[in-house]
């Protein structure tokens, strides 16, 4: 999956940038408090992608 996918889809279901890290961008989703790092590489694992997911506690993308 793309990363801006992955971004654009975690948006819409309310997750919000938090900060830059080393290697990571960081999002949290505000309605539960939860955050979780996004690598900066142009393609992201589904395995992976399904985990970030899992961690904000958004539905899986498709």
């Amino acid at each position: 999956m793309k990363r801006e996918k992955l971004i654009q889809h975690l948006k819409q279901h309310g997750c919000e940038f938090l900060r830059e890290g080393g290697d990571h961008t960081i999002f949290i989703n505000p309605a539960n408090n939860q955050r979780s790092p996004i690598p900066r590489h142009r393609e992201i694992r589904d395995l992976l992608a399904n985990r970030i997911c899992k961690q904000l506690e958004v539905p899986k993308p498709n």
